[in-house]
């Protein structure tokens, strides 16, 4: 079993628990790296308060989420809505070819 270093957390020492200062220390990681700028697309914003980021180069200033700029993008899912519209539509296919065996 890999274990993961603790970086900036080591400063807790014994105290918390193991898997509340890794969690700790992913976020924080992740609040401290630079970013991509949504204006200039260079790797040089970073966080000045909670919700609050600055591009270096272009000096954008803009509010994002508390420890990301944006949430992290996921495997497409289709929506409730599109799950439900396919589930509607095969009951009607089988209903037209009940209909033409009948014609027939």
């Amino acid at each position: 079993m890999k274990e993961e270093k603790l970086t900036s957390v080591k400063r807790f020492g014994t105290r918390y628990g193991r898997t509340t200062k890794l969690k700790f220390g992913q976020i924080e990681a992740e609040q401290r790296k630079k970013h991509k700028c949504p204006y200039c697309a260079a790797v040089q914003v970073k966080r000045i308060a909670a919700g609050i980021w600055n591009c270096t180069k272009c000096r954008a200033k803009f509010a994002g989420r508390a420890y990301t700029i944006a949430r992290k993008q996921e495997a497409p899912q289709e929506s409730p809505q599109e799950q439900l519209k396919e589930t509607v539509e095969e009951p009607e296919e089988q209903e037209d070819f009940q209909e033409e065996e009948q014609e027939a």
